[in-house]
C-alpha cells in the first residue's frame, strides 16, 4: 500500500474543521486591516531564494526543494512567502501605480527538514507584507494585526519579543566585534558554525546547537552598536507600542534565520506550546526588493505558522458544525419526493443529507445520528397520502406534521435564526 512521503500529512474531519476555523479569522482579520489577498505559485526560480534569503543560511544550504525542470531551469518549491511577494511585486510593476501596498497570502511552504511536532515538510503559513512606509507606523500596523489575530484565534500565554539588527552601517562595527569573540571561542563551534565565522557571522547567533547557545548568551548584542537613525527608529517604535498598550520583551538574542532583515525583528511566542513556543515571526527587510533587482522600496512583514498555532487550539472551541436536515423515505415515490425536498432544502441554503443507499428505515436514522442530524424529515406511504412530513427534533425528540411549506418555511427560519 502506498503511504503519504514522510512530513506531508492528509487533514480529515475535526482537523480540518479547526484548520477552516483558523482559516476563516485570519481571512476576516486580514480583510480588517485593509490587506488584499495575493496568490503566488508554488514553484520558483531557485535564484529568488539564493539571493533573496541568503546562501549561507540553513534553508538555502539544506532545506529547499530544488530541482532542475525538463527545461533545464533550476526551481524550488517555496520554502516562504517573503521573496515570492517581492518578486511578484516587482515582476508585475505594481509601484508605478500607488505609493503603499499591504499584502497577504496563506498556503504551503516547503523544507527538507526532521518532522517533529508543529513541523512539518510540507507546513502551512499566513502571511503579511507591508510595502512603501519606512517610520515605525509600518511596525505598528503589523503587529497590532497580531496582537488581535492571537485574541480571536485563542492563542492564550504569549510573549512579543523584539529587537533591531541595525543597518548595514551597524552591522559592519557589529560584525567585527562578534568575529573576535568568536575567534577566542572556535573550538567551541559546531562545524556549520565554524564555517559561518567566516562566511556570515550573524548566523552564529541563530545556531540551535546547545553548545554554540551557550557562547551566544555572552556574545556582544547588536544593540550596543546601533547607529543614530536605528536607534531613534526601534526608540519610536518601543513608545508607539507603549502607547497602544502592547506588552513587548526587548530580546537583544533575536537575529531571524533570514538575511534580508535589517532594524525590526519580531517573534511571536506561546507557552503554550513548549519548547518549540515560536507562533510567528517577521520584521524589516528594506533593502530586499533592491537585492533582487527590483525597486527600493522599504517593507516590513511576518509569516504565522498554522500547524503550529492548530495544536495549540483545543477542538473544545471549534464552532458548532452547522445543522443538518437528513430527509428518511421509504418507498419509491417517497423518494422521489424526498430528493425533490433535499435539493429545495439546499438551493436555500439549507444543510440536507441521506442515505444513497436506502436502507430500512432504522438504519437511516442510524446514519441521520452519526452525521449528527439537528432534524429528521421522515417521508413515507402515509405522510403521501395525507400530504405532511412528519418532522422529528433529534435533541428534544419532538416530532410533528407538518407540510411542505410549512417545513421549509420553518428550517429557513430557523437558519436564519
Amino acid at each position: 500500500m502506498i503511504q503519504a512521503v514522510r512530513g506531508f500529512k492528509d487533514l480529515y474531519g475535526n482537523e480540518v474543521r479547526c484548520w477552516q476555523h483558523i482559516e476563516k479569522i485570519i481571512k476576516k482579520s486580514f480583510s480588517l486591516w485593509g490587506f488584499e489577498e495575493v496568490r503566488i505559485p508554488l514553484l520558483e526560480k531557485t535564484e529568488l531564494f539564493q539571493r533573496g534569503i541568503g546562501d549561507d543560511t540553513d534553508i538555502v544550504e539544506k532545506e529547499m526543494y530544488t530541482f532542475t525542470d525538463k527545461g533545464g531551469e533550476q526551481v524550488t518549491l517555496r520554502p516562504e512567502g517573503t521573496a515570492s511577494v517581492i518578486r511578484f511585486f516587482n515582476e508585475h510593476k505594481l509601484y508605478g501605480s500607488e505609493k503603499f501596498f499591504k499584502f497577504f497570502y496563506l498556503g504551503p511552504m516547503f523544507r527538507y527538514e526532521r518532522p517533529q511536532k508543529g513541523r512539518l515538510r510540507q507546513f502551512h503559513q499566513a502571511g503579511v507584507e507591508v510595502l512603501g512606509e519606512a517610520s515605525p507606523l509600518a511596525e505598528l500596523e503589523v503587529i497590532t494585526l497580531i496582537m488581535h489575530l492571537v485574541e480571536k484565534i485563542g492563542i492564550k500565554n504569549v510573549e512579543l519579543k523584539i529587537n533591531s539588527l541595525g543597518c548595514n552601517n551597524c552591522r559592519r562595527a557589529f560584525r567585527e566585534n562578534l568575529v573576535q569573540y568568536y575567534q577566542a571561542k572556535q573550538s567551541g563551534l559546531c562545524d556549520d558554525c565554524k564555517r559561518r565565522l567566516q562566511v556570515n557571522p550573524l548566523r552564529l547567533i541563530d545556531c540551535k546547537s546547545e553548545g554554540c547557545k551557550s557562547l551566544a548568551s555572552d556574545a556582544p548584542l547588536i544593540t550596543g552598536f546601533l547607529c543614530d537613525d536605528c536607534r531613534q527608529h526601534f526608540e519610536a517604535l518601543k513608545k508607539l507600542l507603549r502607547e497602544h498598550e502592547i506588552a513587548f520583551t526587548e530580546s537583544p538574542q533575536i537575529v531571524r534565520g533570514l538575511d534580508y532583515y535589517n532594524r525590526t525583528v519580531f517573534e511571536l511566542h506561546s507557552y503554550d506550546l513548549g519548547a518549540q513556543s515560536a507562533v510567528l515571526a517577521g520584521g524589516r527587510y528594506d533593502t530586499l526588493s533592491a537585492n533582487l533587482g527590483g525597486v527600493d522600496i522599504p517593507a516590513v512583514g511576518w509569516a504565522m505558522g498554522l500547524e503550529r498555532v492548530v495544536s495549540v487550539i483545543n477542538n473544545e472551541r471549534l464552532p458548532e458544525k452547522e445543522n443538518l436536515v437528513f430527509v428518511a423515505f421509504l418507498g419509491d415515490a417517497a423518494e422521489k419526493e424526498a430528493l425533490s425536498l433535499i435539493y429545495t432544502l439546499r438551493k436555500a441554503g439549507i444543510k440536507a443529507d441521506f442515505d444513497i443507499f436506502k436502507g430500512s428505515l432504522k438504519s437511516q436514522f442510524r446514519k441521520a445520528s452519526k452525521l449528527s442530524a439537528k432534524w429528521v424529515v421522515i417521508i413515507g406511504e402515509e405522510e403521501l397520502k395525507k400530504g405532511v412530513f412528519q418532522l422529528k427534533d433529534m435533541e428534544s425528540g419532538v416530532q410533528t406534521a407538518v407540510t411542505k411549506t410549512e417545513l421549509i418555511s420553518n428550517l429557513t427560519q430557523k437558519k436564519n435564526d
